[in-house]
């Protein structure tokens, strides 16, 4: 039993439809991690037992009926405590939103649900999802499971740990900036971020919601594309992925590969290498139009995060974290007329890169030129915490900014992912050329 804490979400499944893995005994086997785990109050805010183990007495009933719902029904998930869940608390991560319980499920959740998925509880975050470290003094800081006195990445941080550590099949975070990416790759797990707009973010705790995505975080490119069927209420992506061989790639170097620490630098040549003995063509580009909307990103993300949060910020700032605090306060310093000009640039600036990228199968990147930061040092060294949180989130915020959908992947490198970005509404293809990567990665 205790193997099923580490297959991946498909592969629990598939056992389900197979009839060797009974819904209810390996909902309990997770409860029980959870339980017995030395981090749990680190990386869960909330367990959901009584949930957990109806709806997986529900989806056993249908398996053995022959009537599942998905090929994931029955399968244990964690969700970001961001998700609206009926009469369970929702708090973001913030002292602001304390004792916060909403009457309805998130639509999201509403959809996984119906898919069969089995929710085991909300993990922790950073506050109101505006860090891409994971750190959160308000409430708890998860580890990172390569080394437990750093962050595990945010702001997504405890969906990460909890798959990461065996506490959940997979788990659902948010990306506003990086905040699935950035934890799915120190945590070495596969993290997809949708294109904004895609998945409904109607009950989710907003911080920009222009730039909002919802997205997974789990073992397996395969879970990444049955979880985002299940969070749409749609068919999966066809998963037979084109063969290696003649696929073209951009090696994007505006930006991205600046000031990487040795690691990131190792695996993303490392993996560059063995894929082009695989036969991917790779053409290192400059795209000037990154340069360009990298500087935008302070006035749109902080305007439209203060505009949405001020008047509850204001009404009790001192229930914030102070890092968190400045940055939403950073918001303050733009008028309207600069975040109508900086939204009027970057979608120009986004027409350009889609246009010079249109050939390319995927543009690929480190997904972060730092490894986990030191939770000791970022609690005692303020200008170490902003370098840290700018340069976690520097190359994922290309994807945001330029309204992509992007994955990262594990390089077999600890904490170092191989980010793949792809067209707008492009997840589909970008599953697939994934799966063909990932599956060269082993």
């Amino acid at each position: 039993m205790q193997d099923w804490l580490r297959m991946s979400a498909a592969e629990l499944g598939r056992g389900i439809g197979a009839g060797q893995i009974d819904p209810v005994a390996l909902t309990q086997t997770y409860l029980d991690a959870i339980d017995a785990h030395p981090l749990k109050d680190r990386i869960y805010a909330r367990v959901t037992h009584d949930r957990a183990r109806t709806e997986a007495r529900a989806a056993a009933a249908r398996a053995q009926s022959g009537h599942r719902l998905s090929p994931l029904d029955g399968v244990p998930i964690s969700w970001k405590d961001l998700f609206d869940t009926a009469g369970i608390a929702t708090e973001a991560g913030s002292k602001l939103l304390k004792d916060r319980v909403p009457e309805r499920d998130a639509i999201v959740l509403r959809n996984a649900t119906a898919a069969g998925l089995v929710c085991l509880g909300k993990t922790h975050m950073s506050e109101l999802a505006f860090s891409g470290l994971g750190h959160n003094p308000s409430t708890a800081t998860p580890p990172c499971v390569n080394d437990e006195a750093a962050v595990s990445g945010g702001s997504s941080s405890g969906a990460a740990a909890s798959v990461a550590f065996g506490l959940a099949a997979a788990g659902i975070g948010s990306d506003t900036g990086g905040s699935v990416r950035i934890p799915a790759a120190w945590n070495d797990l596969v993290g997809l971020k949708t294109t904004a707009g895609r998945l409904t973010l109607e009950g989710v705790v907003p911080l920009a919601k222009k730039f909002d995505t919802i997205g997974p975080l789990c073992r397996t490119v395969e879970d990444a594309a049955l979880l985002l069927a299940a969070l749409e209420d749609s068919a999966a992506a066809d998963q037979h992925h084109p063969p290696l061989k003649g696929l073209r790639f951009g090696v994007l170097k505006t930006v991205a590969q600046d000031d990487l620490e040795e690691a990131p630098q190792r695996a993303f040549d490392e993996t560059v290498a063995q894929l082009r003995d695989a036969g991917v063509r790779f053409d290192k580009i400059e795209i000037p139009e990154v340069s360009e909307a990298m500087p935008l990103s302070g006035c749109l993300f902080t305007t439209e995060a203060y505009g949405l949060w001020r008047d509850v910020i204001e009404a009790d700032p001192e229930a914030m974290y102070a890092e968190i605090l400045e940055r939403f306060r950073l918001g303050k310093g733009f008028s309207g007329p600069d975040y109508v000009a900086a939204w009027d640039k970057l979608e120009h600036l986004r027409m350009e890169y889609t246009a010079v990228t249109a050939g390319y199968d995927a543009i690929v990147l480190p997904a972060a030129p730092i490894l986990a930061p030191n939770l000791e040092r970022l609690t005692t060294d303020h200008d170490y915490y902003v370098r840290a949180n700018l340069l976690a989130l520097r190359n994922t915020r290309i994807g945001n900014l330029m309204g992509l959908s992007a994955l990262t992947l594990p390089t077999g490198v600890p904490s170092c992912g191989f980010m793949l970005m792809g067209q707008p509404m492009g997840e589909a293809r970008l599953l697939r050329v994934a799966a063909a990567v990932e599956e060269a990665l082993h």
